[in-house]
This record gives C-alpha cells, structure tokens and sequence, in this order.
C-alpha cells in the first residue's frame, strides 16, 4: 500500500462532484486501502476519494480508538439538530474555521463487501460524515464560513501535533 498525495485548495477536483462506484473490484479495493493508509499518515479522522483525485464516492473515517468505517455511495438520510463546530480539512492543511453542522446524522451506502448499511453517528462522527459526503459533491467546510473571519490560522502546539 502507499500513502497517496492529498489534493489541496485550490485543485479543481475538489469542486467536482463524485461519481457512483459501480464494483468493488481490485482496483476499488486498493484505492480503500491506500486511502486508509493516507488518512493515517495525515492523522486524519476522515478522507474522501476526490481529496486523493479520484472522483468516485468512497469515504473511510477513522474516531480515536473505533474501527475504520468505509462507506461506498454514500448518502445522508436524516440529520437532527444543528451545533457550531471547529472544522479542518486535510485539503486545507493549517486552517480552521466555526461553521455548523448537525448532531446527529444517519448515512446510508454499502460496506467493502458490498453489503448495505447505515451509519448512525452524533457529534463527532456525524461531522465527519457530513464533511466526507460534502466531498463527494464538491463542497468544502469553508463554503459554510458565516464570514471570512471565521476562517483562522492554527499553530501546530494548536493542532495538537
């Protein structure tokens, strides 16, 4: 496996929307593991395919001591009420910003193995699903920034690096 290069702000492939994966083939399989791989390495908590340049509909996300979660055409289902979040981005490294997102979401998509699921998550993982689909439709944590003052630099004693 290796670890990919991420797509940064403002590569075009991050504004184009995804499209739906047909099989889950080699080739499908490889690009979860690698992607897998990368978000790791990027100690990241999510990872789209388009943030590795590939404009198909695969997010994987990883919570502190959980198991990786894969979902393959994905789509939100349900979302319930509505909190303001600091948000990064692997594809804009350095950054964050407060915008809101939802407490609890519910996803739908299938596994690695082809088998459908849903995803039920609050707080942390229901941002990270709804910032990994945004992804997938070519939408950035930054388009929701009430103003651009929301938007900040961190220090790295800041990203707990």
């Amino acid at each position: 496996m290796q670890v990919l290069p991420i797509r940064l702000v403002p590569d075009p492939v991050l504004r184009r929307k995804a499209k739906r994966v047909r099989g889950l083939d080699g080739p499908t399989q490889r690009l979860i593991d690698e992607m897998i791989e990368t978000m790791r390495d990027a100690y990241g908590v999510g990872l789209a395919a388009p943030q590795v340049g590939k404009l198909w509909r695969i997010i994987v996300i990883e919570l502190p001591g959980e198991e990786v979660k894969t979902l393959i055409n994905p789509e939100v289902v349900k979302k319930g009420g509505e909190r303001v979040v600091e948000e990064g981005c692997l594809s804009i490294p350095g950054y964050r910003g407060e915008i809101k997102r939802s407490v609890s979401v519910t996803a739908k998509g299938y596994n690695r193995q082809g088998k459908e699921i849903r995803l039920r998550g609050k707080e942390l993982l229901a941002q990270a699903l709804e910032h990994e689909i945004d992804h997938l439709n070519g939408v950035l944590y930054i388009d929701y920034l009430e103003s651009p003052d929301k938007l900040y630099k961190i220090h790295w004693e800041q990203a707990g690096l």
